[in-house]
């Protein structure tokens, strides 16, 4: 059901003040966007000296990416009538602080136009086909939720974002740097290209009944509720076999296996979302989905550096 605009809705935010603006950029999915790039770089080390305005500039355009599709998703998702003021784990810019909403389409267009600029410098400093990489990733985070057919209403939201949110990044972060990608950049992105995707995962399960009303074909709903937090759980197991098995095939080092100290936050997250069906009682596994690709992220990152300076 479409909601209702309000006075507050239809006017300008009632909170004149940055906390509309950082909620709307939905600051607990930025990890996801910083993650990669710094294990990309860590991984380029032995190959070269760090380039530290590249590093910069590529961590920037991540992370306005990201901000971006968060705009496109919440403008969207309000325009199709799937957010109201009741709506967990949104920024709520339009449908609680008064944001009209082609105030929010139009700021994501611009933040693409900045990321953009960003991209022509990187794309100076490596290679030109990067330019080709960087239009496809944009298209594909405004097809994320826009367009007449979005990614994220099909069972291929997942992949999408672990291959553009996790991998990719990851791949370009190496490249840039390096100048190649190698079969062990390649293979360590992996994992976080998994967990990146077990995020949107969780957030199809919490979201499951309100998107099946709406029309929605996510794999949550086409592998039903139960089934889905087994999937969750899969993706949290393959994320840590597959560095114990990077490492026994001695493509990176033991001290990566550091990843095992965020073990308790997958575990805090299948546990939260059994037997929950209510929106707002799954947001404490919501955040430990997110706090498991933050720490398994930064551990690994760091066991790579260590792996080199010790």
């Amino acid at each position: 059901m479409q909601p209702q605009l309000n006075a507050k809705t239809s006017s300008s935010p009632t909170r004149h003040n940055w906390r509309v603006w950082w909620t709307l950029t939905r600051p607990h999915t930025l990890t996801a966007a910083f993650v990669p790039v710094l294990i990309g770089t860590a991984l380029s080390l032995p190959y070269t000296k760090l380039d530290i305005p590249l590093f910069i500039m590529m961590l920037l355009a991540s992370l306005i990416i990201q901000i971006a599709t968060n705009m496109i998703n919440e403008y969207y998702d309000f325009k199709r009538g799937l957010d109201h003021e009741g709506s967990v784990g949104i920024g709520g810019a339009i449908v609680r602080d008064g944001v009209k909403p082609k105030t929010v389409i139009a700021l994501a267009f611009v933040l693409f136009g900045i990321a953009t600029l960003l991209g022509v410098y990187i794309c100076m400093e490596s290679s030109w086909w990067l330019a080709l990489v960087g239009i496809i990733s944009m298209a594909a985070a405004y097809f994320y939720t826009g367009g007449p057919y979005p990614i994220a209403y099909t069972p291929f939201g997942e992949i999408v974002a672990g291959l553009f949110m996790g991998i990719l990044i990851i791949l370009i972060a190496f490249f840039i740097q390096t100048g190649t990608v190698t079969g062990e950049s390649v293979l360590v992105s992996m994992p976080i290209g998994i967990l990146v995707g077990a995020i949107l995962l969780a957030n199809n399960i919490r979201d499951l009944d309100g998107d099946k009303e709406n029309g929605r074909k996510t794999l949550a709903i086409l592998v039903g509720r139960k089934n889905a937090i087994i999937v969750l759980a899969t993706m949290f197991a393959v994320s840590y076999i597959w560095i114990i098995a990077l490492i026994l095939s001695g493509l990176i080092s033991p001290w990566t296996l550091l990843v095992f100290l965020s073990i308790p936050k997958p575990i805090q997250a299948t546990k939260g979302f059994i037997g929950k069906t209510i929106p707002i009682t799954m947001m404490p596994a919501m955040k430990a989905t997110a706090q498991t690709n933050t720490i398994f992220g930064f551990l690994l990152a760091i066991g790579i550096l260590l792996s080199y300076f010790i």
